[in-house]
């Protein structure tokens, strides 16, 4: 099958790459720009752990072709820092210890990003996280982090 030009920026890095058609926006990530904290998992777009930022939204990787995203916008886990500071969110996740085997982690923060991006309301935290599976945490510790984001406990530090 002929290779289809793409052009993407991904974490704020623009890429002009020849990819076959049937390729996943997952396997571009992780195959050919080596960002492998987007993770696959389930490969149906059931658990979460490959979603990343499309232009701003939340989207499971795994269920996007790359040629779908010609254009867009990328931005995974390993964007959302910038230099070698945590974001606020990646802070309270690493206080809370929202967190335990941390395979999900990586498609949690994408969501939450998304989310906390939307201006939330504490009471909505769950539905900004619907469709991230965490088999660890009981998700207790996860919704705190989220929380404590969302009513600005946390500040921009840098750590």
């Amino acid at each position: 099958m002929k290779k289809k030009l793409v052009h993407l920026t991904v974490n704020e890095e623009y890429h002009e790459l020849y990819i076959s058609p049937r390729k996943l926006l997952v396997e571009i990530l992780r195959d050919e720009l080596d960002l492998t904290g987007t993770k696959r998992g389930c490969s149906t777009g059931s658990c979460g752990a490959c979603t990343i930022l499309l232009d701003g939204a939340a989207v499971k990787s795994c269920s996007v072709l790359a040629v779908q995203v010609d254009g867009a916008k990328v931005t995974t886990v390993e964007g959302l820092a910038d230099g070698a500071g945590l974001t606020p969110l990646q802070l309270s996740f690493l206080d809370h210890g929202a967190f335990q085997c941390g395979f999900c982690t990586s498609g949690m923060l994408m969501s939450a990003t998304a989310f906390l991006n939307e201006d939330p309301v504490s009471e909505d935290i769950k539905k900004g996280i619907q469709g991230n599976i965490c088999r660890c945490t009981g998700y207790n510790s996860i919704l705190r982090a989220i929380r404590a984001v969302a009513e600005g406990k946390y500040e921009d530090e840098g750590r």
